[in-house]
């Protein structure tokens, strides 16, 4: 058996019994019932997840993947791929802004090298998981093989693994790729049939002319591979990158540990439609972290069945969105777990519903 398939196999339904429980502590806090919104619905989420009703998430890590792809060459792009090696150098010099905003909140970042065209020493903070030095163009055919999409994918299970077993509570993932929201956009496309005109989006800042030829390679992509859009390693092979197959082999790594998962943006939103094909029920441990400032990730979220907690207009990836996210995934648990009841407060609660009961 598979590390894909054991992975898949231990993914959970969650936990009814913990959510009902933490439904009726919600009940008890004092406050009016639903005052504190989406938080209380996230604070019954994250109990069946770790399936307590005192769910933990201290522990906070973000997986960034890294990968280089080969449809860089048709022009997708304002950027050379090298800026995927000098960014990764950066990342882990402490200097990005997935680095600042992951101190900010108390978590640490781990670069996973799942196909950057480079090799790296090994560094602190870094995971070589190498598959491939860079994806193919996946223009004229394959970006990469079956097999190599199913390296890609195991390769972020055990990255996921790794961290867990150093202390993880909740998982945020994000990516490095020069040309990668290319690819994000002919996943989305492909299993969504939505449009590559309105998926596509100007990525880095392409122009008029830049965004035209963007949309036309991912037609041609589209057309020649025909990826099948219910077989997630299809249709990662056919126009997917290494690092978007990392994010989705995260994403499956943590939910098989009952470890809730925020996703960023648009390219890992791509990897989360990979995992959610692959495993419908790790859509349960997905959190959006953020609605992108690119167009085509609202179709994602809508295939994805998420609501992002925030709405910024950030557009950067990285997994920054995640850290920023993660203060709210923090505050509804400890809503949950440090809030006073009417009762050990000696707060009175709301009066009966039928009014000759008031005295």
């Amino acid at each position: 058996m598979t590390l894909l398939q054991r992975t898949i196999d231990g993914v959970r339904p969650l936990c009814a019994e913990s959510m009902e429980a933490a439904r009726r502590r919600q009940g008890q806090l004092a406050k009016p019932a639903g005052s504190l919104g989406r938080l209380e619905d996230l604070s019954v989420r994250l109990a069946g997840m770790r399936r307590t009703t005192h769910p933990s998430v201290e522990r906070k890590v973000i997986l960034t993947m890294a990968g280089d792809h080969g449809v860089v060459d048709e022009g997708v792009t304002l950027y050379p791929r090298e800026v995927t090696v000098q960014q990764v150098v950066n990342f882990l010099r402490g200097g990005g802004g997935i680095n600042v905003l992951a101190r900010h909140g108390g978590a640490r970042v781990v670069l996973v090298d799942v196909g950057v065209a480079q090799d790296f020493d090994p560094a602190e903070g870094l995971q070589i998981r190498k598959v491939g030095y860079g994806t193919a163009s996946f223009r004229s055919g394959p970006a990469m093989s079956r097999e190599q999409a199913l390296r890609s994918v195991e390769a972020g299970i055990a990255a996921a693994l790794e961290e867990a077993e150093r202390g993880m509570d909740l998982l945020g993932v994000g990516e490095m790729g020069i040309g990668n929201s290319t690819p994000a956009a002919a996943i989305a496309c492909a299993v969504t049939g939505e449009p590559v005109a309105s998926v596509a989006g100007r990525g880095a800042g392409l122009t008029d002319d830049g965004l035209r030829r963007k949309v036309s390679v991912i037609e041609q992509g589209l057309s020649v591979n025909r990826p099948d859009p219910k077989d997630g390693l299809d249709v990662l092979a056919k126009v997917g990158g290494f690092e978007i197959g990392g994010i989705a082999g995260a994403i499956l790594g943590a939910a098989s540990l009952g470890i809730p998962v925020l996703v960023d943006g648009l390219i890992s939103a791509s990897g989360a439609i990979i995992a959610a094909l692959l495993c419908p029920g790790a859509k349960d441990y997905m959190i959006a972290s953020h609605r992108s400032a690119e167009a085509g990730q609202r179709c994602m979220l809508d295939f994805l069945g998420l609501e992002p907690l925030l709405d910024l207009g950030m557009r950067l990836g990285e997994g920054t969105g995640t850290a920023l996210a993660m203060h709210v995934v923090e505050a509804a648990a400890k809503i949950l777990n440090e809030m006073a009841t009417f009762e050990s407060a000696q707060v009175s609660g709301p009066f009966e519903a039928d009014p000759s009961t008031r005295g």
